[in-house]
């Protein structure tokens, strides 16, 4: 009965992702500010009431890269990270490993401007105090990975016309999360939205670079 039990609400947890992703997707996408209010909030409540009315912002971020390969393979794109044999990529033989490791590089974004935050707070560098930042973090960062991942597979394909369109869509991803960062960083710290972009822009380039230094060690 207990085994039941899990099951059942295992069951109504994934279904009612249908409902929740879309609604959690629109509203960071409209408001992603408020979102990152939003998570603020929950993580002050007990663990059984938190979310109640949106995806957990570690879940949205693991959701979407799913979703963003799960778009790839619709399109008959190669995971470079599967079929690649050189360097590390020797260790990523599958799917599943291949998500794991996209997660795990996306995850680098919140991580960096969560440590920036604490920083500029002269908080001490703790779990709990990374804790609050980092969840408010992986809703724009959501974004930004799907914004990436669907602009790459648009300028994998052969036409000129998607080629272009992939590459805008990357750089309005880029710039979306530019502007939440600075806007956040700004309504944090109570400061002008220049030096908010200061801030989220260090920590924007500091991923970029641990991007293509796994790039490179994976040999892609």
């Amino acid at each position: 009965m207990k085994w039941l039990n899990s099951l059942d609400e295992l069951l109504y947890e994934v279904i009612s992702w249908l409902i929740f992703y879309p609604v959690t997707l629109g509203r960071t996408l409209l408001h992603p500010i408020a979102m990152m209010g939003y998570a603020d909030r929950q993580l002050a409540l007990p663990q059984e009431q938190q979310y109640g009315a949106a995806l957990s912002p570690p879940l949205f971020l693991a959701l979407t890269l799913s979703i963003a390969h799960l778009g790839a393979t619709a399109l008959g794109e190669t995971d470079q990270l599967v079929a690649n044999r050189h360097g590390l990529s020797n260790l990523i033989d599958d799917d599943a490993s291949a998500l794991a490791f996209r997660l795990l590089i996306f995850s680098i974004f919140p991580l960096l401007m969560s440590l920036h935050f604490v920083w500029r707070r002269r908080l001490p560098l703790d779990r709990n105090s990374l804790r609050l930042p980092f969840y408010a973090q992986c809703y724009p960062a959501a974004i930004f990975a799907l914004g990436l991942s669907f602009g790459t597979m648009a300028i994998s394909l052969k036409s000129a016309g998607a080629q272009s369109a992939g590459a805008a869509i990357i750089v309005l991803a880029i710039l979306f999360y530019l502007l939440v960062e600075a806007r956040w960083f700004a309504v944090q710290f109570r400061t002008g939205l220049v030096r908010g972009a200061a801030t989220a822009s260090a920590a924007l380039i500091e991923g970029a670079t641990i991007l293509v230094g796994a790039g490179l060690l994976l040999g892609t």
